[in-house]
């Protein structure tokens, strides 16, 4: 046997998978389950659970900076600095955008983290469910094509991914947010109960307000620890109590043996058999090192993100395959879609002066969907829900000139006002105009060209958007809220951090790039199950759908494997 056979030997696995966060840690866990040998590429570096969160602990006076940015940091982080995710205490987390650069045709905010658990680790954490409404609203109003799944074929797997991940939250029997399998949920505070009362005795119930549905533990769950209320998140948990691949899925991969993980290691196309008509593996790229090296498979499950993702299918040609990988239909790269958000009311809340929080729920409010459904029609399509919440502001708000002497102390040792916002969260049509295409003017540091993307919100969007601020304002003031203020902070796409839809499923393959198994019509061993996939976005948080999506594919992969059908 020569040296190259052994090599491609020792580079042989059953599967791989592209990408190790929320649906490529699902992928990497489900494929080794059922007996696969897989291996998981991570362009970026490895982060431990626990000992890889160096900042989880420590004090506001423990930070160099204070929380600020330098300017060094300004410097190559241009768009990640854009807004706050991007902060002292995770900032090796976020990408070096000078390292990584984009195109850009028309603003689009690109928050990105290359690492093992992606953004499984800084994510919002807000887990519902699609709906009926949301499966079927395609092929009711001509835009997008038709789910080729509907609610039903979903709900048994997001039964399974919320058994697994730990949600927390409330039933509470709404047509356009099914229930689920939940953890006790996170308690309103007295604010929170007394707006969620009258709002509901208002609208006769035609508009709810429960507590956030959220992947964060309420109670020791699967080994791990239950949430702390400490509402630091974003600087990762040791206690394990949020959904990440490091504290759920890659423990349950690792522990069946069967899972080789890879970090620094950037995919960079997927290599295509013409004689066989699949995919045989994948070229990578080595972070470090910039050397090149082949890896082959049975299967492929691509979950590099939405635009991570799509980069490397339309980066994959070939003889058969000329504008990307599997792209016959012409879909690849486009409909891209985002949430928009930033706009809603905000009031006080008089009459509780006497009331405190204890703690920091690391969860909000939710005001499921309740537009364009039975007799609430509206002049544009679709709908958005709400989050927020009620809180109560410090003593310096109060402070009109920092006056000093009594006066001062006397505000230092009493709270200020209640608050309480809700902020909208809109659904975006799909629009094949708008869409990412592969710039070769530019490169990346390791060689490779670029994404461009050419995106933007339109009419309906505009017109939602005028709803979620009044709409919210009067809910507000229904529910006794004074001094309210609408608001419309602005909002350009990649904002959410919720882009979908540059590898649609569908039916036909002439107009769609995946099955309803997320598999590629044309490649069958290759499947897409991140948020790429999706036909239309709804307005809930996507993660648990891209879990329960994983899940079902893997499942069906594997039987198909088996069978010899792939």
């Amino acid at each position: 046997m020569n040296l190259n056979t052994n090599l491609k030997a020792e580079n042989t696995y059953d599967a791989i998978v592209i990408g190790s966060g929320i649906s490529g840690g699902w992928a990497a866990k489900e494929l080794t389950e059922k007996g696969l040998r897989v291996l998981m590429l991570e362009r970026g570096m490895n982060i431990e659970h626990i000992t890889g969160y160096e900042n989880a602990m420590k004090n506001p006076w423990d930070f160099k900076h204070a929380g600020r940015l330098t300017e060094e940091q300004k410097r190559t982080h241009p768009v990640q600095k854009r807004d706050y995710p991007y902060q002292e205490a995770n900032e090796k987390w976020w990408v070096n955008d000078l390292e990584c650069p984009y195109t850009e045709d028309k603003r689009f905010d690109w928050y990105r983290g290359f690492h093992v658990g992606g953004k499984s680790l800084m994510w919002g954490r807000q887990s519902y469910r699609l709906s009926d409404h949301n499966f079927e609203d395609n092929a009711k109003d001509g835009h997008g094509n038709d789910w080729p799944i509907r609610y039903a074929e979903l709900s048994p797997w997001y039964d399974y991914a919320e058994r697994f991940a730990g949600i927390s939250g409330s039933n509470e029997n709404w047509p356009t947010c099914p229930d689920g399998q939940f953890l006790p949920p996170m308690d309103l505070n007295i604010v929170e109960k007394s707006v969620k009362a009258r709002i509901e005795e208002h609208y006769k119930r035609e508009r709810i307000m429960m507590i956030g549905r959220v992947a964060n533990l309420t109670v020791p769950h699967k080994g791990r620890g239950n949430c702390q209320y400490r509402n630091l998140c974003s600087r990762g948990c040791p206690f394990g109590a949020y959904f990440s691949t490091q504290s759920s899925t890659l423990p349950a991969a690792m522990a069946t043996k069967r899972l080789t993980l890879r970090p620094y290691s950037i995919v960079n196309h997927i290599i295509y058999d013409k004689d066989t008509k699949k995919a045989k593996g994948v070229m990578v790229i080595d972070a470090e090192t910039n050397k090149t090296m082949e890896f082959y498979a049975k299967i492929i499950f691509v979950n590099g993100s939405t635009l991570g993702s799509t980069f490397i299918l339309l980066n994959s040609t070939s003889e058969a395959h000329p504008n990307g990988l599997g792209n016959g239909s012409g879909q690849l790269g486009h409909n891209l879609m985002d949430h928009h958000f930033r706009c809603g009311a905000s009031g006080e809340a008089e009459g509780f002066d006497d009331k405190y929080t204890y703690g920091r729920r690391a969860n909000g409010i939710y005001v499921p969907r309740y537009q364009n459904i039975g007799k609430d029609k509206r002049d544009y399509l679709r709908g958005f829900g709400y989050q927020g919440g009620a809180s109560r502001s410090n003593w310096q708000n109060d402070v009109a000139e920092l006056s000093f002497g009594a006066d001062l102390k006397q505000k230092m040792t009493t709270p200020g006002k209640w608050t309480m916002g809700l902020g909208g969260f809109g659904e975006m049509l799909p629009y094949y105009e708008n869409k990412v295409y592969i710039d070769k003017t530019k490169k990346d540091k390791w060689g490779q060209p670029v994404l461009a993307i050419d995106c933007e919100y339109k009419e309906n969007e505009k017109k939602m958007r005028v709803d979620m601020m009044n709409d919210a304002a009067e809910m507000l003031e229904r529910a006794g809220i004074k001094n309210i203020r609408t608001y419309d902070n602005g909002c350009y796409p990649g904002m959410a951090i919720h882009e979908m839809g540059t590898a649609r499923m569908g039916n036909d393959p002439k107009t769609s790039v995946l099955n309803k198994w997320n598999q590629m019509h044309e490649v069958n061993n290759v499947f897409v199950t991140d948020g790429s996939c999706m036909p239309s976005i709804a307005c809930q948080n996507p993660s648990l759908t891209f879990m329960a999506l994983t899940a079902r594919a893997a499942d069906y992969a594997v039987k198909e494997l088996k069978k010899k059908n792939i």
